[in-house]
């Protein structure tokens, strides 16, 4: 019994076959559009998890995001969703007649998803309190999580649009190989700039003070943070950082970032840091940055993988053996590069917390996957 679930629609996910009748007269079309269920439940799980981690992180800490290095609970909340966007669009997208009208439907979304963060998390909105809104375009926060998901949506939709060979004789590496490619070359550009480039000393300027520190003709705290390095991963000093502050600028960042509950920069109740943490635990820092996003693209693209196997693939035991294959593959690599040097960190995306998570949304997919078609069969035993 396979994983999907017939439904009547205009757009979805999954395939969608046409049924016209055989009648002299024109009759309207209609599209029955199949859904894969283990997917939509997956995606209601991620869901679950962000509602759970956002209120239940005050409560249990040990489920909010890590400060910086290590994962926590929701810290797989966001590879989720790339990872499921990937899958669905290997879906949406397996069969297209127009490549040019698909990318031209692929970016509308991918700018309403965009904009939408913006709107969202770009500081319009300011809060609940005030019941006020506006923006501020000189400290509007420019990326942030919606924006993230859709650009790994763009890129895997176009590498699904324009880089696949979708021939199911060639085999299924053949096939989506230059989807590999790009992967890599992202993962390789990230790495490059991550360890490459050489970080300065820099400052940034708050506008409230709290602390005694030197202050810059119109009022504002200057801070300096002491860096002279190449190749660091800690919270003052990666390139990371480097780049957002010269691409989007300081007052462009994240005000409230994770490393402000670290063990350094932890020294108020109400989550203020006073004079004797190091000047960076001050600073914005945006975890949804430039760099990071394009590992984080490379999540959607593995997604890509798992819907591939599904199209390719018809019986369970086989799509099945070869997403565990997979995922157990991502998991363990990731695994032994953090063992060797290479953190866990949500923050920076870096590569061993790709593939873990990836290996870890893959495995849950199996699961929920091989859950759905034993419900589904003793459903229609009955």
């Amino acid at each position: 019994m396979a994983d999907y679930l017939p439904l009547k629609g205009e757009d979805g996910e999954g395939e969608a076959a046409e049924a016209e009748e055989e009648e002299p007269k024109p009759i309207p079309r209609t599209r029955t559009i199949t859904r894969l269920a283990s997917l939509d439940v997956f995606r209601g799980l991620a869901v679950f998890l962000m509602i759970f981690v956002d209120y239940g992180g005050s409560v249990f800490p040990i489920i909010a995001h890590s400060p910086w290095n290590g994962v926590h609970l929701a810290d797989f909340v966001m590879p989720f969703f790339l990872f499921i966007s990937g899958v669905s669009l290997s879906l949406v997208y397996k069969n297209v007649s127009n490549k040019v009208q698909a990318t031209q439907k692929a970016m509308l979304r991918a700018a309403e998803l965009f904009l939408l963060g913006i709107l969202l998390q770009g500081g319009y909105l300011h809060g609940l309190n005030s019941l006020t809104f506006g923006v501020d375009i000189e400290r509007i926060r420019w990326l942030g999580i919606l924006q993230r998901i859709s650009i790994g949506y763009i890129v895997a939709a176009l590498c699904q649009i324009w880089l696949s060979r979708r021939q199911r004789e060639v085999g299924l590496f053949k096939s989506y190989y230059l989807h590999w490619c790009v992967a890599f070359s992202l993962s390789a550009i990230y790495l490059g700039l991550l360890y490459g480039l050489y970080v300065p000393d820099w400052q940034f300027k708050l506008s409230e003070s709290t602390s005694s520190v030197s202050f810059s003709n119109d009022g504002d705290v200057v801070y300096m943070v002491k860096c002279a390095v190449r190749g660091d991963l800690g919270p003052a000093c990666n390139s990371a950082g480097m780049i957002d502050r010269y691409v989007l600028g300081a007052d462009h960042l994240y005000k409230k970032p994770g490393y402000k509950n670290s063990k350094e920069c932890r020294s108020s109740k109400n989550g203020e840091v006073f004079d004797s943490p190091p000047s960076w635990c001050y600073a914005p820092f945006d975890p949804e940055g430039i760099l990071s996003s394009l590992t984080a693209a490379v999540t959607s693209i593995i997604g890509l993988h798992y819907g591939h196997v599904l199209e390719q693939l018809e019986d369970h035991k086989d799509r099945l053996l070869q997403w565990l294959l997979s995922s157990v593959s991502l998991f363990f690599i990731g695994l032994f590069l953090t063992f060797i040097g290479i953190p866990l960190n949500k923050p920076l995306y870096t590569i061993s917390y790709m593939l873990l998570t990836s290996g870890t949304a893959g495995m849950t997919f199996c699961a929920l996957y091989l859950l759905i078609n034993w419900i589904v069969t003793r459903v229609v035993k009955r």
